[in-house]
């Protein structure tokens, strides 16, 4: 499946930001990733709604999932590690959330915390003023 996301995705490179010197202005380090869920030969249509609902808020209006990365100075590098990054965010998406069961709480820890109510409510007692109880 690595492979076949890899396939579908486009690269575009770009000068990166921030300090550098003329290295920095003269190569097109930074690199964005473009990736269109709806039109993936690799996803289920399942897993396509899938991906669209878990990361609607990095899915642009046109559908296309950009991840950039200007992190090293090297372009093979951000090539490298947007891709990592884009790969594990997918995958990890695709994971299903567990369904969690409701349990009830044991004897011990309800009588325990009445217990602690109890003392809470004696010291609270024994601060008032005015007649005794």
């Amino acid at each position: 499946m690595r492979e076949c996301l890899i396939r579908e995705v486009e690269f575009r490179t770009s000068r990166s930001s921030g300090p550098g010197g003329q290295h920095v202005n003269k190569t097109e380090s930074r690199v964005e990733l473009l990736w269109l869920p709806q039109d993936s030969d690799c996803l289920s249509e399942a897993q396509k709604i899938l991906i669209s609902g878990r990361l609607s808020s990095r899915i642009t209006d046109d559908g296309v999932l950009i991840m950039v990365s200007e992190k090293y100075r090297s372009q093979y590098r951000n090539k490298a590690e947007v891709t990592e990054r884009f790969l594990d965010l997918i995958l990890a998406s695709l994971v299903p959330v567990k369904k969690r069961r409701p349990t009830r709480p044991t004897r011990s820890s309800v009588e325990k915390r009445i217990r602690s109510k109890k003392i809470r409510g004696d010291i609270k007692k024994s601060r008032r003023k005015g007649p005794e109880e």
